[in-house]
């Protein structure tokens, strides 16, 4: 999430300031940066210089397009949105641990269609998938599993018309079936957890990701995109 700090709040290590991420963007531009979809990370591997980064956001939080996109549209960064379909009302928080029970996430506004369909046809961002519920796959069945990739890789492709090819693990949990049965939905690249920075041949189904946390300055950015992990 791009949005100022919530005092008391369990999850505020999720949200980066604007003010922070504007640092961040501006530095990335001044130093070089080619800015890129999921989409075309994948569809042009090899082509890229070699100062890439592809920008991404789980979830499709309101500040998406309340204060990150300002901030893209201003350095023309482009990033990809993973969206839940069925995102309103949910706290996907304690569907991998129990004691996660706030309901945090349940009131942290979330972007409506409209402003998905506006963030997709800007040609900053794009659209994937991340399930129709934000399910943990591992505790799913090979059909219902099945069923939260294709069921919301179609709707999201309904409401934006837009081929939707990229897809996050929800919590990044997923197994060697789950990379399989995004392979069948139509998925043509998938992004995981694992910190670190991918290397001249990834797997496209398992790619890792550098997660810039709400409590990071923009020296420990810079030191995490040079290592491809935290350090300490």
């Amino acid at each position: 999430m791009v949005r100022e700090h919530i005092h008391g709040a369990k999850f505020n290590k999720l949200r980066v300031k604007p003010i922070e991420f504007e640092k961040q963007i501006a530095w990335l531009k001044a130093d070089g940066f080619n800015f890129v979809t999921m989409q075309e990370l994948q569809a042009n591997w090899g082509q890229h210089p070699k100062k890439t980064v592809a920008i991404t956001f789980d979830d499709g939080y309101l500040d998406n397009v309340e204060n990150a996109y300002p901030i893209l549209e201003k350095y023309q960064a482009k990033a990809t949105i993973y969206v839940v379909v069925d995102r309103h009302d949910r706290d996907w928080s304690t569907y991998k641990k129990a004691h996660h029970n706030s309901g945090e996430l349940a009131r942290e506004p979330k972007l409506n269609d409209e402003q998905v369909m506006f963030l997709a046809k800007s040609g900053l961002v794009e659209i994937g998938s991340h399930t129709m519920t934000h399910a943990n796959l591992a505790k799913l069945d090979d059909s219902h599993c099945l069923a939260e990739l294709t069921e919301s890789k179609q709707q999201l492709e309904q409401l934006i018309q837009q081929p939707v090819t990229s897809f996050a693990y929800p919590f990044g949990i997923y197994s060697a079936r789950d990379v399989e049965l995004a392979k069948q939905a139509g998925y043509e690249n998938a992004v995981t957890t694992i910190e670190g920075i991918n290397g001249e041949q990834p797997d496209f189904m398992q790619l890792q990701r550098i997660k810039i946390s709400g409590k990071d300055s923009l020296f420990a950015v810079k030191l995490r995109l040079k290592l491809g992990k935290r350090e300490g």
